[in-house]
């Protein structure tokens, strides 16, 4: 596996555990609840989870592009 192979995993182990996270955390709210709550509370997860898949692919894109280090330019 090359360098940014490896810088590469984290972000995205950790962006699939966040969606799974909220995934199953906001499906077990939904099922104790009811009408238009149980919609108002299904979109929140696809949020999140559309915002994490997005800033995993512009970290990967950093990666690839070796930006590595955002934080060293301040």
């Amino acid at each position: 596996m090359s360098e940014h192979g490896k810088k590469m995993v984290a972000p995205i182990v950790i962006t699939v555990l966040v969606i799974l996270y909220y995934v199953v955390y906001f499906a077990v709210i939904i099922s104790l609840l009811e009408g238009i709550l149980r919609i108002i509370l299904g979109i929140i997860p696809v949020v999140i989870s559309a915002v994490m898949i997005y800033i995993c692919i512009e970290r990967i894109k950093e990666i690839r592009s070796g930006e590595e280090d955002d934080l060293s330019k301040y």
